[in-house]
């Protein structure tokens, strides 16, 4: 009385429609990795070497403050969230830690090589 209302195309596509679902969701995975490897990865390990950087300050150290203001560390205690820095001949600042965007080690004009030990 009734036709066969499913055709055999339809009967067989009808089983794959879960992984047609997951591929639409492929790009979207694709695009997130990506990123990731390419942005969010690299700046996690970039502040991770800083973090490292900053608790290894010690006496001596130029660094440059996120405010652009360039120092020497004339004070550093382990365990402390402050440092001294020398901004000028006798003018010493105390900055946070965590303001100071790098170190600089500077290397003058003539020191493109270290010296060799003359024996």
């Amino acid at each position: 009385m009734f036709p066969n209302l499913i055709t055999p195309a339809f009967a067989q596509s009808a089983g794959g429609v879960g992984t047609t679902e997951m591929m639409q969701y492929l790009p979207l995975l694709l695009v997130f990795g990506v990123f990731y490897f390419l942005l969010i990865r690299p700046q996690q390990q970039q502040a991770k070497k800083l973090k490292a950087t900053l608790a290894g300050l010690k006496r001596g150290d130029q660094v440059v403050t996120s405010g652009g203001i360039v120092g020497r560390v004339v004070k550093a205690t382990d365990g402390t969230p402050e440092v001294e820095v020398e901004i000028a001949p006798n003018v010493k600042v105390i900055v946070l830690r965590d303001t100071i965007a790098s170190v600089v080690n500077p290397q003058a004009a003539n020191d493109t090589k270290p010296a060799s030990k003359a024996g």
